[in-house]
């Protein structure tokens, strides 16, 4: 019979990890496909250094080959208290491995260093549920949309007749679309921060979009849209080797919502996706049937359901979510803000949000 090495299972901090271990790793996530996405230590430092937070690198082996990983990012602030999150600002994570003895291996090591670390709960954004006894909460409110974009034709196709009109009037608007990395950082940001602000949202730092432009080299890329010389509408966009083009963060400011703009945006985010190789274009997450979730849908995107699950060792996982209907008053006052307020305030608060 053949000899089966042992299962070893290592957590270690995100940033003692060796070069080498990097680079394995990295291709371990890429031939798992959209399931390894975020399984990389290069987005996992992008994270974490973006936001200041200490990450973990939990992995499992047998012999020299890589069997599993399970990413987690410690949240911690004196506002928020203390969390566990496989991964926070992206929309999926947790436990990716090559059978379900090793998934569970993983999952019983991160319910140890939760405990160890004393956090109010660890939280795997799945996309498929896991079966562990110790994961008792999950929240599924919420789907993924993704649409397929293997030519610019097919996906021109997959569009609803009222996207196509709007994208054929932003082509009338005399748009300028950028794409680029740092240099374009201090625009983005501009449209970005005051977008978030005018929707009563804490905004992330400049510094974790300047992170994934460090980690992840020429996999992550901004975009800014301007008319007459002024931006409107920006986006950071992830293009992965495995097919996958992601868009974690994009805005359109409000003034200028009547030219198009985002949608006219989105076309060209989709045309650039299959430029790149992609066939894949992810929207992100949305609540089925609400406003974001509609537009989603007439591009073309389907939905498929998410599982995001939870060891909770103490309060409610619903807390501190933004949409917690405990928040309108704090959201209405922060739309008034001055904007440098809101971006000199912002970042603190927002990186204790899991």
């Amino acid at each position: 019979m053949p000899i089966t090495s042992e299962l070893r299972v290592q957590c270690s901090l995100i940033d003692e990890l060796h070069p080498d271990d990097d680079s394995r790793a990295n291709e371990w996530a890429l031939k798992n496909g959209v399931a390894g996405t975020h399984a990389s230590p290069n987005i996992v430092r992008a994270v974490c250094r973006g936001l200041s937070h200490r990450g973990y690198w939990i992995q499992a082996t047998r012999g020299d080959e890589i069997v599993g990983v399970l990413p987690l990012v410690h949240v911690n602030t004196m506002l928020f208290g203390r969390y566990l999150v496989s991964l926070p600002y992206l929309n999926w994570g947790g436990v990716v491995a090559t059978d379900v003895a090793t998934q569970k291996t993983l999952i019983d090591r991160a319910v140890q260093l939760a405990d160890e670390l004393d956090v109010r709960f660890l939280e795997l954004r799945h996309e498929k549920m896991v079966e562990h006894e110790k994961l008792s909460d999950v929240r599924s409110e919420k789907v993924q949309m993704r649409m397929p974009v293997v030519t610019e034709e097919q996906a021109w196709k997959a569009c609803r007749s009222t996207v196509r009109t709007q994208v054929r009037k932003g082509d009338k608007q005399d748009f300028d679309i950028r794409f680029g990395g740092h240099e374009l950082m201090p625009t983005f940001y501009k449209v970005f921060s005051e977008n978030m602000r005018d929707l009563g949202t804490p905004v992330y730092s400049l510094g974790l979009f300047g992170e994934f432009l460090d980690q992840m080299d020429d996999q992550a890329e901004l975009c800014v849209v301007q008319k007459a010389g002024v931006p409107i509408a920006c986006a950071m966009t992830l293009h992965f080797d495995h097919g996958l083009s992601e868009v974690p963060s994009a805005s359109a400011l409000r003034a200028h919502r009547n030219t198009a703009v985002n949608t006219w945006m989105y076309w060209q985010l989709i045309r650039r996706s299959v430029q790149r190789g992609a066939n894949t274009f992810d929207f992100g997450r949305s609540t089925p049937e609400g406003p974001t979730f509609d537009f989603k849908r007439k591009w073309g995107a389907t939905p498929s359901e998410v599982a995001w699950q939870y060891y909770r060792r103490k309060g409610d996982v619903n807390a501190v979510r933004p949409d917690n209907a405990k928040y309108g008053l704090a959201i209405a006052a922060w739309q008034k803000l001055p904007l440098p307020i809101a971006n000199l305030i912002g970042p603190s608060i927002v990186r204790g949000i899991p």
